[in-house]
């Protein structure tokens, strides 16, 4: 009976996590991805041709490089404190509350979109961290850990994807920018309430080793060990292989989210056909995350990822030649098939090679480099976007965040990686 109840409560804790993604992920699909760019380029369209879309490049990087600077600190100090889900809260409400405020910005208004879009950004960025750091504590095993993970993006996509389908529907029937603004309210109260099944049922991870208790103590205790993780995860050779690799091909993904509607908005395609493309991309991606959990089974978490690298690759020259807006609807249906999946098994693959007790700080730097991997895609794209006026040459370097990251990929061995958590054994990254 006792076994029973345990199992009933790790389910719960488990749907629970899952049920949080279906919160956040409407700020990646409404707002980082769909609704808000195309928004964006309306009310910035007094600028200069090729600016909007320049300025959302420099907006985007501006905001995952403040979260990557305070990633790894704040994940070492949550290990520290035990909580967690304090800062899984804080984080949250940052982007709630910015979210909310996106509403204001009206016609004309693009500086004051602008500086609400990088706070929730950068809330929606931290409150990852923690989010993600909760993931080791629900997984029995490794296999269950790419499961658990893969339907957290499942869930996420349906949930993203069922709310920006009534957004577009208040887009349609309501008259000029209010359908807009009514979506980032939207977003804002999806977000809160289905974040509080992980408050109520997840627990809070243990504490390994001595309790710090106290800010200041918590504090000095995090920079403590930050600086000591700096040493010790250039000495887990695979993992620390795994982060760079991720570093360069999450920059090709997190480009094509962030930027593909502007690029579409840019040739003038419809808006509300802009914004139904990516729908389209998220209810392909709920089921195509589940079967890339199946596909990791049949080769691996690093095989799988692949696969969607080559894939990614393929995506990135075929969009450089759209010029159709059909293109655009193929193009979105084809980055669904592999977006979730390639995300997910990411994270249980590196979450597989975390040392023990070390979530939060290991994972602050997952996330590091994935915020990281946020700044210098965009950045370049707005660069390269502002000095050419055009849209078309930024595509080309996603071809070198693809390629880059899968040819060093494939030089990590996670059979090792994984043993090497569980031991507690480094390898210096000069022995082969």
């Amino acid at each position: 009976m006792e076994s029973f109840d345990k199992m009933s409560e790790h389910l719960k804790a488990v749907n629970s996590w899952c049920i949080y993604d279906v919160g956040n992920s409407a700020f990646a699909t409404v707002i980082l991805a769909a609704v808000f760019p195309v928004y964006f380029n309306g009310i910035a369209s007094s600028l200069p041709e090729g600016l909007p879309a320049a300025y959302l490049g420099y907006a985007s990087a501006g905001a995952m490089l403040t979260a990557a600077l305070f990633a790894p600190l704040l994940g070492s100090i949550a290990d520290v404190s035990g909580k967690r889900k304090h800062f899984l809260a804080f984080f949250t409400l940052i982007g709630v509350l910015s979210t909310g405020l996106l509403y204001m910005a009206d016609q004309g208004s693009w500086l004051r979109a602008l500086l609400f879009y990088v706070a929730g950004s950068i809330g929606f960025s931290l409150s990852m961290i923690f989010y993600d750091a909760l993931l080791p504590q629900l997984a029995y095993n490794g296999k269950t850990m790419d499961e658990i993970s893969s339907r957290g993006y499942a869930f996420g996509y349906i949930g993203g994807g069922t709310l920006l389908a009534l957004n577009v529907l208040g887009i349609i029937l309501l008259p000029g920018t209010t359908g807009y603004r009514i979506a980032f309210l939207s977003v804002s109260l999806w977000w809160s309430l289905f974040s509080l099944p992980l408050f109520l049922h997840v627990p809070e991870p243990p504490v390994t080793g001595q309790v710090r208790r106290g800010r200041s103590m918590a504090i000095r205790e995090g920079v403590k060990r930050l600086v000591d993780t700096f040493r010790e995860i250039g000495r887990y050779r695979n993992l620390f292989l795994f982060l760079i690799a991720f570093w360069l091909y999450n920059d090709g993904v997190g480009t094509i989210i962030k930027l593909a509607a502007i690029y579409a908005a840019v040739m003038q395609f419809d808006p509300v056909s802009i914004i139904g493309a990516l729908l389209l991309t998220q209810f392909v991606a709920a089921p195509f995350s589940l079967l890339f959990a199946r596909l990791a089974k049949r080769i691996g978490g690093k095989g799988a990822i692949g696969v969607g690298l080559v894939w990614y690759s393929l995506i990135t020259i075929a969009a450089i030649f759209m010029s159709r807006q059909w293109h655009f609807w193929i193009l979105a249906a084809c980055v669904g098939m592999v977006q979730g999946g390639v995300q997910a098994i990411s994270r249980s693959t590196f979450g597989l090679m975390v040392p023990r007790g070390k979530s939060g700080e290991f994972f602050g730097f997952y996330d590091i480099s994935s915020k990281f991997s946020g700044v210098v895609g965009p950045l370049l794209f707005g660069i390269i976007t502002h000095s050419t006026g055009s849209v078309l040459p930024g595509l080309g370097i996603l071809l070198f965040f693809f390629l880059g990251g899968f040819y060093l990929l494939m030089k990590v061995d996670v059979e090792k990686g994984v043993v090497a958590a569980q031991n507690g054994i480094v390898q210096d990254l000069t022995n082969q």
